[in-house]
């Protein structure tokens, strides 16, 4: 019977000695758990006994540890509950763990379902799960725990974060998004929020699976890509962008040489040829900073067959513009907006922050020529990420850039008994401008992807 079995079995007798009671209450073993408090009185010993010994940055990692074991032994030596050597070990390493490693979130990175964790000073943990949002019972023994937890997970990227910079991007080693922000800016405690990576990179038939894409347009947006089209994926905060693009990114043919400009690197791409490019912070001293913007420029000069911009944010959006303009055909990127029209403005205040002195109808002209397809994706009241349009940039009429709706999702079918949207995207029945340019290319779109079929 393992430690968690015996201290649950132990904890449960006791439990119903104290009350009288003969037979076992199931509420009264629900309620309980003997083994978390017994690691919490534990963690709570530990830290009282060794205070800020055990965040000193100083203090190698070989000799904290044995101080944890010295002091855990003690500390569980003092307790009534009787283990055996191997399960105290057992204990001891778990704690250890918790305190030495990432502490009390590493089960849910270890947990499949949660897609993300959110850390907010000592006070609370919550994490996501199918889209929503859920408070859990675990916590940081001490402010200084986690403060020392965010600088261990962003030291492993070469970067830092204390009161001269305050706020860091960074990432897990298995790809996770990692955004850190500490005193002054957080006033009631260090915020860590990490935004999980499936294990696997994602596939098309995962994306079908989930209801994000359908068959139909999945192939559509396979066809594009191999047909050379600039291709921009928008939609708000946690819709999927990334996921998207690592899935569009799939679809480039493995025989061209792909370059990747990420601000924290995120896609997996599965082609033999890819160059992956990271921007830099300042250091120390301020100096060193390498922005994405350098990074897009130097780039054109890597002979690539497609650049990929992991997100634009800024300047750079005029200088991937001019690539796709100046035959770096098939480019691909992600851009936060509310819906395809959106995106275009976004794009022309991104183009204004590259510090040009550039009319607007120049920039339009810019955007019109360079774009071909906006695909969208949305956050649905239930939790689900879908593509809810996908929309040809078509050109200009008088001042005004112009946009044809391929796809659309169905939201007038309804909704399920579990609030869950019966809906898919569907084709309105419109033709692409592009249709003759992919047919040149030995790129044909079969009638029946662009049939208007909505179902009711």
């Amino acid at each position: 019977m393992g430690i968690g079995n015996r201290l649950r079995r132990s904890g449960a007798e006791s439990t119903r000695a104290l009350l009288g009671i003969d037979e076992p209450n199931e509420e009264i073993l629900r309620s309980e758990d003997p083994l978390a408090t017994l690691k919490q009185r534990a963690q709570d010993a530990l830290f009282e006994k060794l205070g800020h010994r055990l965040f000193d940055p100083n203090l190698p990692e070989e000799q904290l540890r044995s101080y944890v074991v010295q002091e855990l032994d003690g500390v569980l030596a003092e307790e009534l509950t009787q283990l055996r050597p191997e399960e105290r070990h057992e204990l001891v390493e778990s704690i250890g763990s918790d305190i030495l490693g990432l502490g009390p979130i590493e089960p849910f990175l270890a947990d499949p379902e949660v897609t993300e964790i959110m850390v907010n000073a000592d006070d609370s943990i919550y994490v996501e799960r199918a889209g929503r949002l859920y408070l859990t019972e675990s916590r940081y023994v001490a402010v200084e725990q986690l403060r020392q937890v965010i600088e261990r997970i962003v030291a492993a990227v070469g970067r830092r974060i204390d009161e001269s910079s305050p706020m860091v991007d960074a990432r897990l080693p298995d790809g996770s998004r990692v955004n850190a922000i500490v005193p002054p800016l957080a006033v009631d405690g260090p915020v860590l929020t990490i935004r999980k990576f499936s294990k696997r990179a994602f596939t098309t038939h995962d994306l079908i699976e989930f209801g994000t894409l359908d068959e139909r347009s999945a192939e559509f947006l396979d066809a594009c890509v191999r047909g050379k089209r600039n291709v921009l994926i928008s939609g708000g905060t946690g819709t999927g962008k990334t996921t998207m693009l690592n899935v569009v990114s799939g679809f480039i043919p493995g025989d061209e040489r792909i370059v990747t400009v990420e601000d924290a690197v995120e896609l997996r791409l599965h082609q033999r040829h890819v160059i992956r490019l990271e921007s830099r912070p300042a250091n120390i001293e301020g100096k060193g900073m390498v922005p994405i913007r350098d990074l897009v420029r130097n780039s054109l000069r890597m002979r690539p067959d497609r650049i990929v911009v992991g997100e634009v944010r800024g300047g750079e959006a005029l200088d991937m513009l001019q690539a796709m303009n100046t035959g770096h055909e098939g480019s691909l990127s992600t851009l936060h907006a509310n819906s395809p029209r959106d995106a275009l403005a976004r794009l022309e205040t991104m183009v204004l922050m590259a510090g040009m002195d550039l009319p607007i109808r120049a920039i339009r002209e810019q955007v019109a020529s360079a774009l071909d397809l906006i695909v969208h994706l949305s956050r649905l009241r239930d939790g689900s990420r879908r593509v809810t349009e996908i929309s040809e940039v078509v050109g200009m009429e008088s001042d005004t850039i112009t946009l044809s709706t391929l796809y659309s999702f169905d939201f007038e079918s309804g909704t399920d008994e579990s609030g869950r949207f019966l809906g898919q995207l569907e084709p309105t029945g419109l033709r692409p401008m592009f249709s003759d340019e992919l047919a040149h290319l030995g790129v044909v779109l079969p009638e029946e992807l662009l049939r208007s079929e909505i179902r009711r």
